[in-house]
């Protein structure tokens, strides 16, 4: 049996590894934005599940409401602040499927920080990872479901759109396959680094990265969805949310 740290790594890596399937899947069929957007929608209502009903709900079990509150703001806007400026560099469209990312020939340096963006993105969620074998002595299942049914559409999406942009085939999918060896090494860390911790600065951290991930979801992931399916969005995120929200008292 896997000790939790490797626990911690495999999973961690099992779920980065979906951007990387995403990615595949993106940038080798030319799949309708209908389709990419319902899929997105979809992602994010899982991942709106697991971050109450996984995150939120540990959080503020092992330390209250206020190490919850104040972790979850301060994700929010630790993530919204790098966001800016990232979308400042070029990156403002990475999750996109579209023609809105811009090529390096339009805006030098923005496949440095769509990169950038891209780890910016998972690392939140596989931290989340590592701290749900803290809290349980074992991995979440729900979680890692949840994470790894919002990777496959962020992956597939942001591949189409880098595909458009004219970012090489090399470019696409070395980031993914290094975001999900990083992923990895980031749920490591979230469960070695928090383990000595008291109970406070563990509930903190994993409100930390639900803010993290809320904030994500809304700035980039939504508007790819809203963008095509409009008024069907709300359905198909309601579906990701019912999946997630069944995934999590199942496992429970």
């Amino acid at each position: 049996m896997m000790s939790p740290a490797i626990q911690a790594l495999f999973w961690g890596m099992i779920s980065g590894g979906a951007l990387l399937l995403g990615a595949a899947f993106g940038y080798r069929f030319n799949i309708p934005s209908r389709i990419v957007a319902a899929i997105m929608a979809f992602g994010s209502g899982v991942l709106i599940s697991a971050l109450c009903f996984e995150l939120m709900d540990e959080a503020f079990a092992q330390g209250g409401l206020g190490p919850a509150a104040f972790g979850f703001a301060a994700g929010a806007l630790i993530y919204t602040g790098a966001n800016w400026l990232l979308g400042r560099a070029g990156a403002k469209h990475r999750k996109r499927s579209g023609d809105q990312q811009p090529s390096e020939e339009q805006d030098s340096g923005s496949g440095t920080a769509i990169a950038i963006g891209a780890l910016l993105d998972g690392i939140p969620e596989s931290m989340a990872i590592g701290l749900s074998i803290l809290h349980g002595g074992a991995v979440s299942v729900a979680t890692v479901a949840a994470i790894f049914l919002s990777n496959l559409p962020e992956g597939l999406s942001s591949s189409a759109g880098m595909r458009k942009a004219g970012r090489s085939r090399m470019f696409v999918f070395g980031l993914w396959t290094a975001i999900a060896v990083i992923s990895g090494g980031a749920s490591l860390l979230g469960y070695t680094l928090l383990g000595g911790l008291s109970d406070n600065v563990v509930a903190g951290t994993t409100a930390l990265a639900a803010g993290a991930i809320l904030a994500m979801i809304v700035d980039t992931m939504i508007p790819e969805a809203f963008a095509e399916t409009h008024n069907g969005a709300g359905l198909v995120t309601t579906l990701g949310f019912l999946l997630s929200f069944s995934l999590t008292k199942l496992a429970g």
